[in-house]
């Protein structure tokens, strides 16, 4: 399966002050670091090897992960050192790592989804760019995908359009090639990639039916505990 690739170098300052000494993806959960959690699902998935992108406070995350044996994966690092990169430039520095093409996961995120299915759908499509979607109707957060008959998906997260009902579910995949024109140790998001995609008619949805996990926030920490705590990997 392709490589998966963890953005894990946020600040994460809305959980403050639990994230002033411990990165996000160390927060206890259910007994363990999140990303233990995460690792072990994406191994029970099939795949072989994460590339974590990591900035703050991301020496801890390296010496809890390791290389990854321990998951029974391999386990990379890239980080953004002294300069904070964003979303987009912390893939773009990460991508002689990650090969021609990759999953994009974010390291706050757990995914009740099967990869192998995104993967193919699409490889089965030879498509350039996927992103997985949820309709969201405006519950989990501001809907910011508009699907389209034939899959194509127009999407704005800095200004979505009244008649957007979808939103970006949290697990991608795109081909190395679509960073090329981003300059190297430059600060961007990845939701202007998606944005850009979006406008060049290019980016593919993949429609998902089971609400997304997260640890953005206290509340929604405590409710990623409660679906991770009846889980048996």
């Amino acid at each position: 399966m392709l490589t998966v690739a963890i953005l894990a170098g946020g600040l994460a300052t809305r959980l403050h002050p639990l994230t002033k000494k411990i990165p996000k993806a160390l927060l206890n959960v259910s007994g363990h670091p999140f990303i233990f959690h995460q690792l072990l699902y994406l191994r029970k998935q099939g795949i072989k090897k994460v590339v974590l992108c990591v900035g703050h406070l991301g020496e801890m995350i390296e010496s809890y992960v390791g290389d990854g044996s321990k998951f029974d994966l391999e386990v990379v690092y890239s980080s953004d050192q002294t300069k904070l990169l964003g979303t987009g430039g912390a893939i773009k520095k990460a991508i002689p790592l990650l090969g021609e093409k990759f999953f994009i996961l974010y390291g706050d995120t757990f995914l009740p989804i099967s990869f192998d299915i995104v993967e193919k759908e699409f490889t089965k499509k030879k498509l350039s760019s996927l992103m997985t979607i949820l309709k969201n109707n405006g519950k989990w957060d501001k809907s910011n995908v508009l699907l389209k008959p034939n899959q194509l998906i127009e999407y704005n997260k800095q200004n979505p359009s009244d008649d957007m009902n979808y939103i970006d579910y949290g697990l991608s995949i795109l081909n190395s090639y679509i960073f090329d024109i981003y300059p190297k140790n430059y600060f961007f998001d990845l939701s202007s990639v998606f944005e850009q995609l979006s406008n060049k008619k290019q980016l593919w949805g993949f429609e998902v039916y089971e609400r997304f996990y997260e640890i953005g926030t206290s509340d929604s920490l405590k409710e990623t505990e409660n679906f991770i705590s009846n889980l048996n990997y």
